[in-house]
């Protein structure tokens, strides 16, 4: 895409920071003007962009933005943030919207609500503005190396239009279909991660108290069609290491309530999801809810009194 401007929100956050980078390394590496390159949203730390500046970035209003973008991505918690950063807040009268030029693309790569999604496609169309879904799969540690998984939901031509800037921080981008798309595959997948967590969790906890070793255990499903990177980050927890997955719980609390939310406006029943949304709802009020998803295995221990994290390998004798 020949774009001579790109604006960035959320490039402080821990996913934004490295999609912001690689963004700004593929505006140098087409040979665009340093000054209509990147431009991204003023932060409240600083510090986190310092680097992005360095290398040519430059701040900007969300309200300038939306006025002198091709493209502005957003990369923010969810949709009450998309919304302010969108149409404003009384922090931040001035959003995207506000002096928006009328060819703007907006990519949303948060994890949002699609009705709320569905509400501002609507009032950005009015403004000539199109707004594409595009969240994101995958941690940080990818973001900073340029590895997402990115899915997108766009009509044909505009993904045409976009899919060169995102493959610029992702590995594999894949149209899931129209406008919306993205959004909601994006709560399918995270309601199956959260119910592998917290199913792992809690078998961890039962094992447990029922003298299992749990090393043990783990290589057993390590070895079968259970097995899975999210069991194996939770499984870290047994050796001491919470930090296997690096998606903080109250987000994953958050996904789940969007979730749980698109079920019930379908009238679909939602037995298993209400079901993990309230184990992250525990886990959250025990006070882990800035902690990472692995913290599901510190709720359990609270709740069933058995001893998880740092657990004995009753083969070898060791104790983490």
């Amino acid at each position: 895409m020949a774009t001579s401007s790109i604006g960035f929100v959320g490039a402080s956050g821990l996913m934004g920071h490295g999609m912001a980078r690689h963004l700004l390394a593929h505006v140098a590496k087409h040979g665009l003007q340093s000054g209509n390159s990147l431009r991204i949203a003023a932060s409240r730390r600083p510090e986190r962009v310092a680097d992005l500046l360095a290398a040519g970035a430059s701040t900007a209003t969300l309200a300038e933005l939306g006025a002198h973008s091709d493209v502005v991505f957003i990369c923010v918690t969810g949709s009450p943030d998309v919304e302010a950063v969108v149409l404003g807040s009384a922090q931040q009268p001035g959003g995207l919207l506000r002096d928006a030029r009328p060819d703007l693309v907006i990519v949303d790569c948060s994890t949002s609500e699609p009705q709320s999604t569905a509400l501002l496609r609507t009032r950005c169309a009015e403004r000539g503005v199109t707004l594409v879904d595009a969240p994101l799969a995958r941690t940080p540690v990818e973001a900073e190396a340029g590895r997402l998984n990115v899915m997108v939901g766009a009509e044909p031509d505009v993904f045409i239009r976009v899919e060169p800037l995102i493959r610029a921080f992702a590995e594999n981008v894949f149209h899931m279909g129209g406008p919306g798309a993205g959004h909601t595959i994006k709560l399918l997948n995270n309601f199956i991660a959260q119910a592998i967590c917290t199913a792992t969790a809690e078998a961890f906890a039962v094992g447990r108290r029922a003298g299992v070793d749990l090393h043990r255990f783990v290589d057993l499903v390590s070895q079968g069609a259970v097995n899975c990177g999210l069991f194996q980050a939770m499984a870290k927890t047994l050796d001491g290491d919470m930090t296997g997955l690096m998606f903080e719980l109250d987000n994953a609390r958050k996904d789940l309530r969007y979730y749980t939310h698109l079920a019930e406006g379908l009238a679909v029943p939602s037995l298993v999801g209400t079901a993990v949304h309230q184990s992250l709802a525990v886990a959250s009020a025990l006070g882990h809810g800035k902690k990472f998803v692995p913290a599901l295995v510190q709720a359990q221990e609270q709740l069933s009194g058995a001893q998880i994290v740092g657990t004995p390998n009753q083969t070898t004798g060791d104790t983490t």
